[in-house]
């Protein structure tokens, strides 16, 4: 395990716009209009151990079913590549469910919301890429983002108004779809050799 600051930024980044903090608030304002608040401090703190427990036994259930992690490396690459069409285009290619009442906090805002199957996909994949260290970093840096952004979900609709929400999502989905090209071909020539 290493630190670089390149690893760092770009993992930190890959993470940001898959977990989309700017995307989180608008339904946040609309779930906790539905379901009362919802506590910050246990959403950042839940997300941050599955991920963190995903990040290091994903690859031993990966060695289960006999995947290795470049094959899924690019397996995500293309998830992560609907995730940023999804973001992108403004099209729903992922459906969330609402969770039962009084439960917001761990469903939907910690699963799938921040947690769900595209952060894991982007976990391995981008451990197939980067250090360990640096992948944790970014995602702590992330999960910081979101406990603030989830403590002060009134103020930021306010701060950056419908039309920066939807300028920041349609940035992040370009960055999203340019990563997974990235992914995609530099783990699938690993593949082919």
């Amino acid at each position: 395990m290493y630190f670089d600051f390149k690893e760092f930024l770009s993992a930190f980044i890959v993470l940001f716009a898959i977990i989309d903090v700017t995307g989180l608030i608008p339904v946040v304002i609309d779930l906790q209009e539905k379901s009362g608040p919802i506590n910050a401090m246990k959403a950042a703190t839940y997300s941050l151990v599955i991920l963190v427990v995903f990040l290091f036994a994903g690859v031993t259930v990966l060695d289960l079913f006999g995947v290795d992690i470049n094959s899924f490396a690019v397996a995500g690459g293309f998830v992560i590549f609907l995730l940023g069409i999804e973001m992108t285009l403004g099209i729903e290619i992922f459906r969330y469910t609402d969770g039962p009442k009084g439960s917001t906090t761990l469903v939907p805002v910690v699963f799938p919301l921040i947690a769900g199957a595209g952060t894991f996909t982007a976990l391995l994949s981008l451990r197939a890429e980067y250090s360990i260290l640096n992948i944790v970093l970014g995602l702590v840096a992330n999960i910081i983002i979101v406990y603030l952004a989830l403590r002060n979900v009134d103020k930021l609709e306010k701060l950056l108004g419908k039309g920066g929400i939807y300028v920041l999502r349609k940035f992040f989905g370009i960055i999203l779809i340019a990563i997974a090209v990235k992914l995609v071909a530099s783990n699938l020539c690993t593949l082919i050799q």
